[in-house]
């Protein structure tokens, strides 16, 4: 770049792509803010690595394979197996030159939803664990595979020599197809897809609205349809093997939507999710997506990620968790013949709207569609005729046990009702986890007390957890210590509080050991702490030196959350309270300024939304608390 007659555009470098040495040649993560926080230096290499005399470049590959140990030092480091290792490129904030708006907006952040999750053993509160926890982002995309290479090594217990998988199997199917590659890299893509998602038509409503009565689960037994009867399929997705949100990175671009049709043997009766002749999806489908306005209330929909102000909805599943998604139907006056109802889970990289603003408003989107999931079913009609077969892709009892199909019910209806003020439809979430717990599982009284909590019932949520506790097997020791702690500190127990929420930070014993297990990372745990010793100095007033000694337990607690993500608008909030009340107005005003910084702009979106939802019918329908698609809405 020195050169003044340097040829960015036709360099071959400019089209060499990401190479090996962008990721072997970090030496540092310099923090986990994202935003390339790395330090990248060029690697010292072999004697004659860049000689081009033939003889030379042999020595150079002899020196290599005879004492590999420098090669391996230079080009592969510890950090290397570090999720901050990936933090750095997928985690983004957009500063104030770029957005012309704020200082710092959210991007991409696959780095946080996987530490705060159960999959990574880091999230105490989740609602599923697994076995073992994944220890970062390579255990699942960069998989071994066996390989003959001169670096190849015994990975596993399979006693086959093997690498990892530098493939980056993910999201991106739509790359591979426009630049006409092999068709084994687009099914390793799809390969890759495979059971990280579940769908389940799990439930109906006769009469078609969420307060009517509950069918479920709809098998092993089928019910018969009446004919003339409204109902409402309950739909739930769940995410199984993905270790941060389904789908998050570039959101606004990855098409991810359900496919419902209803038919019988003359033909369609029902459909949410088709395409068009352009194969550009019917907007009035379900998206499991993020719909990102800027600030005049259009969508950020060509990767603009400089117009980024507010969502208008956010669909996007965690880890371990569940979205539950309701559909009307309305069966014929006159039907007699069975009728089918099969339901998928589409994904295209990239939408029609993003690929015609590179090719043109003509352009039809040829990209692959992606099959993540699918379920199949068949009724029977009272009085009618009842299937010869049920033809089903059912959830299998041994695969999914009931108690788990009742509870991913129960978590999609309570994340719904999840955000702020919105209730969404926490008394059927309760219900469900009612099931869970009939069905002797301790998940269905704990996530009952997070309903409990969510209404503000705090006694009904600390007898919730009085039962679960008394379960056979027990609930786990975290979960417990977390929604115990949450009871006392709601109650002004906050001595028994700081107590739970420090046995979840500090203590470890088998189950952790065995499970690689550590909640110590869990920032939002760590914030909580720091709050309650906060309150609890407020208990010494007039005893100056014990207050100090709790505020300074409370600011330990609010810096160890800032080490962890030092953009945690919450902690920077309570430090600045903490500083202020010490007299330290230096510290306070810094802590201040960062808190305005990275906080929520809640006020700002108001006009945003009321635009996008007056422009766009069909987002404005699907941005709302409680969402029913028609299965036989009249398309435009």
């Amino acid at each position: 770049f020195d050169d003044p007659e340097f040829d960015i555009r036709k360099h071959p470098t400019a089209h060499a792509g990401i190479t090996c040495t962008v990721c072997h040649a970090i030496t540092h993560v310099n923090s986990t803010k994202g935003n390339a926080a790395y330090t990248l230096e060029e690697p010292i290499h072999y004697p004659f690595a860049k000689s081009e005399n033939p003889l030379l470049r042999y020595a150079n590959e002899q020196m290599i394979k005879a004492k590999p140990a420098f090669h391996k030092k230079t080009f592969l480091k510890p950090l290397h197996e570090n999720a901050e290792f990936c933090s750095t490129c997928h985690k983004v904030s957009l500063p104030g030159e770029l957005t012309h708006y704020k200082d710092w907006l959210r991007g991409q952040n696959h780095y946080d939803s996987f530490l705060l999750s159960g999959v990574s053993g880091g999230n105490a509160r989740a609602f599923y664990f697994p076995p073992k926890a994944q220890a970062n982002c390579n255990g699942c995309h960069m998989p071994t595979k066996p390989s003959s290479d001169f670096g190849a090594q015994y990975l596993d217990e399979s006693g086959a020599l093997k690498i990892h998988d530098h493939l980056f199997p993910a999201a991106n199917t739509g790359i591979p197809h426009l630049r006409q590659a092999p068709d084994w890299v687009q099914k390793s893509h799809e390969d890759f897809h495979k059971g990280n998602v579940k769908i389940e038509l799990f439930g109906l409503k006769k009469g078609g609205s969420v307060d009517a009565p509950l069918k479920a689960p709809i098998r092993p037994s089928i019910p018969a349809l009446e004919p003339g009867e409204t109902y409402l399929f309950e739909v739930v997705i769940r995410t199984l093997k993905l270790g941060h949100l389904f789908t998050q990175g570039t959101a606004d671009s990855n098409q991810v939507w359900m496919d419902v049709e209803v038919r019988d043997e003359g033909g369609v009766l029902g459909r949410s999710g088709s395409m068009d002749e352009s194969r550009r999806v019917d907007p009035w489908s379900h998206f499991v997506n993020v719909y990102m306005l800027d600030k005049d209330g259009n969508r950020i929909d060509r990767r603009n990620a400089a117009d980024i102000f507010t969502p208008l909805y956010n669909n996007q599943i965690p880890p371990g968790a569940a979205a539950v998604v309701h559909y009307q139907f309305t069966v014929p006056e006159d039907q007699q013949k069975p009728i089918e109802i099969e339901l998928k889970l589409n994904y295209r990289k990239f939408d029609s709207t993003y690929m015609e603003y590179v090719y043109g408003k003509d352009y039809r989107n040829e990209l692959p569609v992606s099959v993540l999931a699918e379920d199949r079913l068949s009724f029977g009609i009272e009085g009618g005729i009842q299937p010869q077969s049920e033809r089903t892709l059912a959830i299998q009892p041994e695969d999914f046990p009931m108690w788990q199909r009742w509870n991913d019910y129960g978590i999609g209806l309570l994340l719904k009702g999840n955000a702020g003020s919105d209730k969404g439809e926490l008394k059927q979430a309760a219900a469900a986890f009612s099931e869970v717990e009939a069905l002797g599982r301790p998940e269905g009284p704990i996530n009952l007390a997070r309903v409990y909590f969510k209404e503000g019932r705090v006694d009904d949520a600390a007898q919730a957890l009085q039962r679960a506790a008394a379960f056979d097997p027990q609930p786990p020791r975290w979960s417990m210590a977390w929604f115990t702690g949450q009871v006392h500190a709601q109650r002004g127990e906050l001595d028994q509080a700081i107590t739970n929420y420090r046995s979840i930070l500090e203590d470890r014993y088998q189950e952790l050991e065995d499970r690689d297990f550590d909640f110590s990372k869990d920032y939002v745990v760590i914030n909580e702490l720091g709050q309650t010793y906060y309150l609890r100095s407020k208990l010494e007033r007039g005893r100056p030196e014990a207050e100090k000694q709790f505020l300074d337990l409370a600011i330990q607690q609010f810096q160890k959350a800032l080490e962890l993500d030092s953009e945690n608008q919450t902690a920077h909030y309570n430090l600045s309270l903490i500083y202020g009340e010490l007299g330290k107005e230096d510290l306070a005003e810094h802590h201040r300024e960062a808190h305005e910084k990275y906080r929520f702009d809640d006020n700002a979106r108001d006009r945003a939304v009321a635009v996008a939802r007056a422009r766009d019918p069909a987002a404005r329908h699907a941005s709302q608390s409680i969402v029913i698609y028609d299965l036989q809405r009249e398309v435009d």
